[in-house]
């Protein structure tokens, strides 16, 4: 049903582009409503009504929010905002006759529009479809959606910031720390005290492919940490500040050799180590500005807790705690990521990747710490259970990493919500899927 109205949402939006393009005599627009009406049509033969919202620049029904439709569609979407159309309910009586003049209503000029959206349908005969301002109670799980769609865009209007100030470190360019300073604050303030709930939609969030992706969630994940270890306030902007600039050094670096399918060559392996000298270098020129902080964590981000890393170094001392937190965050980030060079592991292969690493790559407590705080399986993993249901992660378990409480999702006739440490092993968590590949049936019930 999901894809049907997906499909729906598709067709509809196609036959308003191509409304701008032909008038209603065209056989081409005669074509794009024909093959609206027939998605919609199918639909409603299942539904009493279908309710089409626009939440932000997102096009969501119910509690599902169509991203990569609503990239394709923003233009559409834009166009029906500056209309005064943020939802469109389709009631099960529609006639394509209905749909057609609807269509070639959207796409008069706005000049020409002298009534709201509701009173002109009225007078051009329209009854089986009303449009409109989004209302709260207009839209089901409305405030879920718009929850989601706050986190995600102060989620990516952080990336267009802190992208912008990484620019200018690179360019040599004017800093303006206290903006950016300020911007990692309202991350911290507004992302770090729901942060379970942010991750409940990290299914949901767009995989984005620009450079600083990477950057960012390091950032926000060891502020968050850090936060949950105690640090002040103060203490956890500085980590999440320098946090930042950890990878500049590796923005020098080409593309060709980041993304290299094949094995790299010493010369090029030689290159990407090169990248927390190149970055200290460039950071120093800043430090008046940003502190010593981002230029120790940039050098010693690869260095290990038992010194065995890069760059080689002849003092013992062990690496700054900000180093190491930072480390943790960038190795946890970098497998959980899905990259073009190399496959994606699963949260339980995360977890004991790292854990071998335990007392050489990373300092033993704060590792333990941390999976204590971010369990075996994050909030938001779609998990399959002993018992043959599906699920999903709501919220860890510090005294059981491995036992966290989910809800049940699949069956949908046996939905609850179970926490695995009551069950004394008799339920357990068998393995993840992937929300990409075999969890993305499941998505609509997360």
């Amino acid at each position: 049903m999901l894809k049907k109205i997906e499909d729906s949402f598709r067709d509809l939006i196609s036959a308003l582009q191509t409304a701008r393009l032909y008038p209603d005599w065209h056989p081409e627009f005669k074509k794009s409503v024909d093959r609206a009406y027939a998605t919609l049509e199918d639909v409603l033969k299942e539904r009493q009504n279908l309710v089409i919202g626009i939440v932000g620049e997102e096009l969501a029904f119910e509690k599902e929010i169509f991203f990569e439709l609503s990239k394709i569609a923003r233009q559409a979407i834009l166009y029906l905002k500056e209309r005064g159309i943020e939802r469109i309910e389709f009631l099960s009586g529609l006639e394509k006759e209905e749909l057609s003049k609807f269509i070639t209503f959207l796409t008069a000029p706005k000049e020409e529009l002298k009534n709201e959206p509701p009173e002109a349908l009225s007078l051009l005969g329209i009854k089986n479809i009303i449009a409109g301002k989004l209302k709260a109670s207009s839209l089901p799980l409305t405030d879920k959606v718009e929850k989601a769609i706050n986190y995600l865009s102060l989620y990516e209007s952080s990336l267009d910031k802190f992208t912008d100030s990484l620019e200018k470190v690179l360019n040599e360019q004017e800093l303006d720390h206290l903006s950016l300073r300020l911007a990692v604050a309202n991350v911290m303030e507004n992302l770090l005290g729901k942060y379970q709930e942010f991750l409940n939609f990290a299914t949901m969030k767009r995989y984005d492919v620009r450079t600083f992706l990477h950057i960012i969630n390091v950032s926000i994940l060891s502020m968050y940490f850090s936060s949950k270890m105690g640090f002040a306030k103060d203490e956890v902007l500085d980590i999440g500040t320098a946090a930042l600039f950890h990878d500049i050094g590796k923005l020098y670096i080409s593309r060709k050799i980041l993304q290299k399918p094949a094995k790299l060559t010493e010369e090029e392996f030689s290159k990407i180590k090169s990248h927390v000298i190149t970055g200290a270098e460039i950071l120093l020129k800043y430090a008046d500005v940003l502190g010593i902080l981002p230029v120790v964590i940039c050098f010693e981000h690869h260095l290990k807790y038992d010194l065995s890393g890069y760059p080689k170094v002849s003092f013992y001392e062990k690496p700054h705690v900000a180093s190491l937190i930072v480390s943790i965050c960038d190795v946890y980030d970098a497998l959980s990521q899905r990259r073009g060079y190399k496959n994606d592991y699963p949260p339980k292969m995360i977890y004991d990747l790292m854990m071998k690493e335990k007392g050489t790559t990373f300092e033993p407590h704060l590792v333990e710490r941390f999976f204590k705080i971010m369990g075996v399986w994050p909030v938001g993993t779609i998990v399959a259970l002993s018992d043959a249901r599906i699920a999903v992660v709501r919220k860890e378990n510090e005294a059981d990493i491995f036992s966290p409480k989910v809800e049940v999702i699949w069956p949908q006739d046996k939905r609850e919500t179970i926490d695995l440490k009551l069950t004394e092993g008799k339920n357990k968590i068998e393995h993840s899927l992937n929300p990409l590949t075999e969890g993305k049936q499941y998505l609509p019930f997360v």
